[in-house]
This record gives structure tokens, C-alpha cells and sequence, in this order.
């Protein structure tokens, strides 16, 4: 299968992020993945290079909006950019009294200004084209309530809520904003413990990823604005 589509994925070198930037190199879109760790970019270039597949490695820490800045310079001169893809997060799974106040600004920082920036990198290119797709992964805290999840929980509210205005003011200009809400998914932001323990139970990144990959190819008249992703057995 072959494609034209040119894609950003940030947050790309483990988990949800990884598995998207392998499922869109394997329809044949041209993917630049993103992520601060290179050493992980480089290893999904050799894990994909067992199917002739590559990835543009484009390093980046989405909390910097320069560096946002410059690697988006970088994007776009593709021409054009079909579909950003906000993946990069972290989260401390501390109480509001126990996370410092470093840990709260970096949670903040990387999970919604990082976002923000992104998408403020690409969307007059976006606008000027009349086409585009903004996916961003936000997580079911932002529908209910989790302890030790405050900084986090606000990120991604927040990410919700800048998006959903955003949606209803690029819709004259064609621009699709897809927001994918999953329940617990077997990634490296779990400890091992947590892994080990409910490993089974959670979703996997691969399975997310087709998701998200479906939801872009859907064409015409037609967005699929909000996703919610629970393992069958529910929250941990």
C-alpha cells in the first residue's frame, strides 16, 4: 500500500507513540517521529527496517517552544502536513501534596503547552491548505476522577478543552481535531510493578494505534471527533 500522507508523530519513541509511527510507515506514509530519547528513534528504525520500512528521525522536546519551532520548519518542508499526531506525555502518579512543584511544571509543560505549541507550529500551514488532521491522545482522567493524577489529570483537561474550542473554530477551513481518550494501556509510563501486575488486563499500544490510523483514513464529509478506548474489563 502506498500513500502520499505526511505525518508527525511526537512522543514516538515507545509506547502508543511508537507503535502509530510503525502502523503509518507500514501504509506508506512518509513519518517523521519525534521524541527527545534518539537512541529509542534510532531503535525503531532498525526494528522497522526488518520490514523496509523507515521513519524521519526529527529529535524534539515538545516543553521547548523553539525547538517545536525549528523541527516543524523541518516538517513543512514536506510542502504540507496531513496529520499531526500529540503523543509525548509524562505523568509522576504522586498525590497533589506529594508532587513538587518542578514535577507539576514539567507534567504541564510536555502534556499541554507541548501540545499547544505543536499544533500552533502547523496550523497556518494547515489553514492554508484547507486540509489537515489533528489527533491528540488525552486519557480517560480527563472523564473521572483518579487519585495521584492531579498535574496530569489537568494536563490533559486542559488539552481537552483548548482542542474542543479549537474543533468548532477550524471547521471552516476543513481541518479535521480528533481527540482519542484511552483507559490503561500497557506502556513504559506504568512501573514494572504495575505492569507486571495488570499487564494482561490493559490495552496494547498496537491495538490504539490501529484505532488512530483508522480514524485519519476515514474520508469525505465525515470526522470522528471523539474516541473513548477502555480495556473490556474497565479501569484499573
Amino acid at each position: 500500500m502506498t500513500s502520499d500522507n505526511v505525518i508527525w508523530i511526537t512522543g514516538a519513541s515507545s509506547g502508543i507513540g511508537k507503535a502509530v509511527a510503525k502502523e503509518f510507515a507500514r501504509i506508506g506514509c512518509k513519518v517523521f517521529a519525534s521524541a527527545r530519547r534518539v537512541t529509542e528513534l534510532e531503535r525503531l528504525n532498525s526494528e522497522l527496517a526488518a520490514e523496509n520500512l523507515s521513519v524521519e528521525i526529527l529529535p524534539l522536546n515538545v516543553a521547548s517552544h523553539q525547538n517545536v519551532e525549528q523541527a516543524a520548519k523541518k516538517v513543512l518542508t514536506e510542502g504540507k502536513l496531513d496529520c499531526l499526531i500529540n503523543i509525548a506525555g509524562i505523568t509522576s502518579f504522586k498525590s497533589a501534596e506529594a508532587n513538587s512543584v518542578n514535577e507539576i511544571v514539567d507534567i504541564i509543560n510536555t502534556n499541554l503547552l507541548g501540545s499547544i505549541y505543536t499544533i500552533k507550529s502547523v496550523l497556518p500551514k494547515m489553514i492554508e491548505k484547507r486540509e489537515g488532521v489533528i489527533v491528540n491522545l488525552l486519557s480517560v482522567v480527563s472523564q473521572k476522577v483518579f487519585t495521584k493524577s492531579s498535574a496530569y489529570s489537568a494536563s490533559k483537561s486542559g488539552l481537552k478543552a483548548y482542542t474542543d474550542v479549537l474543533r468548532e473554530e477550524v471547521r471552516k477551513h476543513n481541518i479535521k481535531v480528533i481527540n482519542i481518550t484511552p483507559g490503561a494501556t500497557e506502556t513504559p509510563i506504568w512501573s514494572q510493578e504495575i505492569r507486571k501486575q495488570y499487564g494482561e488486563r490493559m490495552m496494547t499500544p498496537d491495538d490504539i494505534a490501529k484505532v488512530i490510523v483508522w480514524a485519519f483514513l476515514q474520508k469525505g464529509n465525515l470526522v470522528t471527533e471523539e474516541i473513548v478506548l477502555r480495556p473490556v474489563q474497565g479501569d484499573l
